[in-house]
Parts: structure tokens; sequence; C-alpha cells
């Protein structure tokens, strides 16, 4: 079990899952889990999770509470923590189905922030999710947790050259959106109806001047009173769902 504690510090080909809702939506979303600790009686739900993954292959060991708790990273574990094996993405899958609404995130450090846009992303349809390589690890055990298990339903992807690949979509007929807090085009006034990519600088620097090069449109979100900008996770939510509102209306 020593490969629990490894996984809560260092990114690689698997992921930690800490508890039974993460565990249940891996499970759905057939993600390969490989091993299971579990501590405690699991009710009939949790067991037939637990006996699912069994089938395909994981290995279980039921352990005490001083064991789980030296393998989960959280204060108060909530019976069950899990490795998994990261789901691989192809950059293009973010891209469907058509019209594709991407949400690109450049400098987004925060896990808890990279978590909770994964979530507004999945709940308002956009086709996937891409963050640059200083941006906090998706996969991480943080950003799953805030994520809600949504990064198992979208596609994900961590990409080491944002800048081409927006260039890519760009050529490809999407209209990229570079948010600014000021100045930019209200988003009320943006078109969001077509193939469309949005993307978002990290907490306090921005977006970098390399990608708000590329962009088609600076959009702003408008703010009222002395308020400089929104949290990153709000602001893409916001602007995920005025996209949906216009492609729905």
């Amino acid at each position: 079990m020593k490969e629990f504690r490894e996984l809560a510090r260092a990114a690689g080909p698997l992921m930690l899952l800490d508890g039974w809702h993460l565990l249940g939506e891996a499970a759905t979303a057939r993600v390969t889990v490989e091993k299971i600790a579990i501590c405690g009686s699991p009710s009939d739900r949790e067991q037939s999770i637990v006996d699912a993954l069994r089938r395909s292959g994981a290995q279980v060991a039921q352990v005490s509470g001083a064991v789980l708790n030296a393998l989960s990273p959280v204060d108060s574990p909530s019976g069950v923590v899990a490795s998994a094996r990261i789901p691989a993405m192809a950059s293009a899958s973010v891209l469907a189905p058509a019209p594709a609404l991407v949400l690109a995130a450049a400098g987004l450090q925060d896990p808890g922030n990279a978590g909770a846009i994964i979530r507004s992303a999945a709940a308002a349809g956009a086709t996937g999710v891409v963050l640059d390589a200083l941006s906090a690890d998706p996969w991480s055990w943080k950003a799953l947790r805030a994520s809600m298990g949504s990064a198992f339903h979208l596609p994900v992807v961590r990409s080491r050259a944002l800048g081409s690949l927006v260039k890519e979509w760009k050529n490809a007929g999407v209209r990229i959106f570079a948010t600014v807090p000021r100045g930019g085009t209200p988003m009320y006034g943006a078109d969001f109806s077509g193939p469309s990519a949005v993307l978002l600088g990290g907490e306090g620097r921005g977006i970098p001047d390399e990608l708000l090069a590329i962009a088609d449109v600076r959009v702003s979100i408008p703010m009222r009173g002395a308020i400089e900008s929104l949290n990153a996770a709000v602001a893409a939510a916001v602007l995920l769902y005025e996209a949906q509102r216009q492609r729905s209306g």
C-alpha cells in the first residue's frame, strides 16, 4: 500500500481516489481501478461498486482505521482509498461533438480551482478542458475531490504546448475567446454559438501575452463597483453557461 502515499505527492500514470463518491464515479465511467483499501463495513451500494471493480480486476484489501489514515491524504477519510489509471485522452477529443466548447487554462495553479473548473465545464456541457503544464495537475487528489468525479465524464487534457494547440484550433475554425478582467467585449455581446474556445488565465497573472495575441476576441464579464476580477472557477462557470444559453436559445 506504499504507492497510495506516493500518489498523494507526485504525478504519474496513476491517481489517488479518496472516498466512496469518487470511487463510484470512476466505476461508472469505467476508469481502470487497480487497488482498493477499505475500512469498516461498506453499505450495500458501496459493496456493489467494490464487487464490480473486483470483477474488472481491482485488488481489494480490508484495512484498519489507522492504516487508512496513513494511506489517505485527507484529515477525515470516508472509508476507502483506491489507485486508478489516469484516462488517456488525445488533444483532439476536446473538440467533439460539434460545435466545440473548450475551456483552456494557462497557469492555473490552485488544484481546487482546477477541479471546480472541470466540474463547471461538465455541468455546462463543455466538450473538454485543457490545462497547460504550469497549471495544477487535474488528476491530483485535491483537484479530483474538487471536481467531484466530473473529470471522468468529459475529456481533460494536459498540454505542454498550449499556444500551438490553440493555433491549431483557430486554423480549424474554432473562435478563440481570451478572458480579460476589463475592457473586453461584454460577454453578452460575444458570439459563442459556433465552435469556441475560452482561454482563462491563472490566479493573479492572467492570460500570457502569447495567448492573448492568438485570440480572436477579448471578452470580459461585466462587474459592478470596485471588484477587480472574479475567482477563476467562477469566471469559467459564468462564461460557459452564457455560451450554453446562446446555443440553446
